[in-house]
């Protein structure tokens, strides 16, 4: 009688079926084992392709920055909706595994940001933008969005879906006003706050419009 065919492991399934569980049933049910098993594989096998948990995760990580989709406007009169795109595109792909976003803050993969941020220096230039701004704009949308994008991610759903979701208006009713008054959805808002970010950096040069 013939054996069962064996499953067949490649490096690109694991880290797929990894971020596939995290993503349906949270990082703390992770491990090297429930892997292997929902994966009907031994759990030896998957040390073939990585060393310990941490090598899957971090591969997790890189997954997840390589999937978040790139702007496709780049013209020059436009450079600060292109980076609003960016960090939009960020924020949805860090929102869509948001079980991941501990893997994310533990694991966040730095050398794959090294050619986007060239891309982006030269963006800049070509806007008009000048090289002593760049940084700024570079270091401080990466930080601004992978910060405030990851803290998003680790708030309940629901809380995702209001701005201030729990102000009180008699404790706060200033806020409670002000969050009334508030008509941008929390996407809107933060492709606005993004807007500003950029406008108050580039001062008196190209508007970007």
């Amino acid at each position: 009688m013939p054996r069962p065919a064996q499953p067949i492991l490649s490096y690109d399934g694991i880290v797929e079926s990894a971020l596939a569980m995290i993503d349906a049933d949270g990082l703390e049910s992770f491990s090297v084992k429930a892997l292997a098993r929902a994966m009907n594989v031994r759990g030896p096998s998957l040390y073939y392709y990585f060393s310990d948990k941490a090598a899957i995760l971090e591969a997790v990580a890189r997954r997840i920055v390589q999937r978040t989709p790139r702007p496709r406007d780049r013209a020059p009169e436009h450079w600060i909706e292109y980076f609003v795109t960016q960090s939009l595109n960020f924020r949805r792909t860090i929102l869509r595994h948001a079980n991941a976003a501990p893997v994310l803050q533990e694991f966040m993969p730095r050398d794959v940001f090294g050619p986007i941020y060239e891309i982006s220096a030269r963006f800049l230039t070509e806007a008009g933008i000048p090289e002593h701004q760049q940084v700024l704009i570079i270091e401080g949308l990466d930080r601004f969005t992978f910060g405030a994008a990851l803290t998003e991610a680790m708030k309940p759903p629901a809380d995702r879906k209001d701005i201030f979701p729990h102000v009180d208006p008699l404790l706060q009713p200033s806020l409670s006003h002000s969050v009334s008054a508030n008509e941008l959805t929390p996407e809107e808002l933060w492709a606005e706050s993004i807007r500003t970010f950029l406008r108050g950096i580039a001062g008196d040069g190209p508007s970007g419009h």
